[in-house]
């Protein structure tokens, strides 16, 4: 089982809870946990990182994932610009509450109609934030739109004015047809949301050959709504065997949680909420490994044989 005190410590490595005693936790570790949480992660690798978020498999949570690390990146103290690649069915922007000030797209920079900074939305909650739009709902790209027009793009980004942002984060769409290729023609480094079910493993697993022939061998796996009540009943997978089955570091295990629709149907990510959602804790904390390239490591849901006491009525 995902302990919340793993969810809020990218170090830790989840277990399962026991009703037992707890055992005391060394001086030494408590100190260096509290240190872990309390500093800034140190950005890894060359900036700006572009990094694509893709699954093959519709309904997986790739935009919820890129909505909500994002802003955790930016509230992490890091910039970060977010490219919704999902030609003509965009999410992203009501994810995030912005849809009501997406005025031009990429279409009009390309059409020479804008500027590049008046398509950036920024974020008035974090300043270091923007959303980048594709096309309006219901438009049509040019012929010529693909992989080049949005290698273009990415490398206009990274020659702006102010400066180029840490990282660029693109939601790509459902599926592997041409606007799959276009979204991972500029990425260095790929994000794979999956969900513990077969059908969402073999997407991902094809996705994954995908990655790598187009020479992204930067890939880390976020395993989205698990829910440890069916893992122990054997009704679900477990974050081990998809890691097994998929072969991928893991970055983050995101539990099933009430309130993503909650967030999603009022425009405000997870990570924003006071208190945080447990999604929202987990979401941050693959935010946290991403900037460090750090992983996680997955562990058996039951580590001990199953008995049944007093706490087995409340789950334990």
């Amino acid at each position: 089982m995902i302990s919340l005190q793993s969810l809020t410590n990218p170090k830790l490595t989840p277990v399962s809870f026991r009703p037992r005693k707890p055992l005391k936790k060394p001086r030494s570790l408590t100190i260096n946990s509290l240190l872990q949480y309390n500093r800034k992660p140190e950005l890894a690798g060359e900036t700006p990182r572009v990094v694509v978020i893709t699954s093959g498999k519709g309904g997986v949570g790739k935009t919820t994932t890129t909505a909500n690390i994002g802003l955790s990146l930016a509230r992490l103290g890091f910039s970060a610009v977010a490219i919704d690649a999902d030609v003509g069915l965009r999410n992203l922007d009501l994810l995030l509450g912005l849809e009501n000030r997406v005025n031009y797209t990429v279409v009009e920079v390309l059409n020479g109609d804008c500027r590049l900074d008046q398509a950036l939305v920024r974020d008035k909650r974090w300043s270091n934030f923007e959303l980048l739009c594709i096309s309006k709902p219901r438009s049509k790209l040019p012929l010529g739109f693909g992989g080049k027009a949005l290698t273009w793009l990415v490398e206009a980004l990274k020659a702006r004015e102010e400066g180029a942002p840490d990282f660029i984060l693109i939601d790509c769409p459902a599926g592997i047809d041409a606007g799959f290729i276009t979204a991972i023609t500029p990425a260095n480094e790929a994000v794979l949301v999956t969900t513990p079910d077969i059908t969402s493993l073999r997407d991902a697993d094809r996705v994954t050959g995908l990655l790598e022939c187009d020479g992204i061998r930067d890939i880390k796996m976020i395993v989205n709504r698990v829910r440890t009540d069916m893992i122990k009943g054997e009704d679900m997978m477990s974050v081990l065997d998809v890691q097994e089955m998929l072969g991928l570091p893991l970055l983050g295990v995101i539990p099933e949680d009430s309130e993503v629709i909650r967030s999603t149907n009022r425009g405000y990510p997870l990570v924003l909420n006071k208190p945080p959602a447990l999604a929202g804790l987990a979401f941050e904390q693959a935010a946290w490994r991403l900037v460090e390239q750090d992983s996680m490591k997955a562990v058996m849901v039951e580590e001990e044989p199953k008995r049944r006491g007093f706490f087995s009525f409340f789950g334990g």
